[in-house]
This record gives C-alpha cells, structure tokens and sequence, in this order.
C-alpha cells in the first residue's frame, strides 16, 4: 500500500469526506509529509474505489460545484489495521535493531546493561 493510500484511508475513519477535505486530513495527519495534489488524489481514490476498500457516499453542490464524498469500506478498513500492524511490526524491528546495535562512538552501554564477552562489544 502506497503511503498516499494509507493516509487517504486513514482520514476516511472517522467521517466521509470530499476531495479538498481528505487532501487537508492527509496533510495533517503526515505532519506535511504527504502532501496530495488534487491529480494524485483522485487517482488514489480511483484505485481505492476499483479495489473496493472506499466507495462513494453522496454528492453536493457548493457554491456551484459538485462534492463528492467517499467512505470508508468494511474491506478498506481491515486492509488500512492490517497495514497499520505491518507498519508497527516493522517500526518496531528497527527499532529494537538499532538499540541492539550501538556503534564504538555512541557512547557507554546504558545503565544496567550487560556486555557479553565475545559479542564485539555489543550489550545486551
């Protein structure tokens, strides 16, 4: 999954939301880090839309143009926990390989580690 859909999926939780909404959400929810433009964003949601995971909720017209809202889909929303795991788990193992990995330069072991002889100075 692409971190543009992540994000879109992700800021159709909570409530249906037209194009320019989701692109303010995603943007939010990234902290400025994905930053859709209105071309990219409808191509997300086309894609979302034909793999079944969001669909349409309804249409509006503001001020003379047309809304359209998108939701959330029972599947989209098991794909974007199962993603979520997949980040986590990842996140997590990178996070542990690099505690586990403290280069010469980085300083003493932490306070109450232990070092095991024979392991090059690793901690453990």
């Amino acid at each position: 999954m692409t971190q543009a859909a992540f994000f879109v999926l992700t800021a159709l939780v909570d409530e249906p939301r037209h194009g320019y909404g989701i692109v303010q959400v995603v943007d939010e929810l990234s902290e400025g880090h994905v930053q859709l433009r209105i071309g990219t964003l409808y191509g997300v949601l086309d894609r979302l839309a034909a793999d079944g995971l969001i669909e349409r909720d309804r249409e509006e017209v503001q001020q003379g143009r047309l809304r359209r809202y998108y939701r959330l889909t029972d599947a989209g929303g098991a794909a974007l926990s199962a993603e979520a795991r997949r980040m986590a788990a990842g996140a997590r193992a990178a996070t542990e390989r690099m505690a586990a990995h403290r280069p010469p330069s980085a300083g003493p072991a932490p306070a109450g580690s232990v070092r095991r002889p024979g392991l090059a100075g690793g901690t453990a």
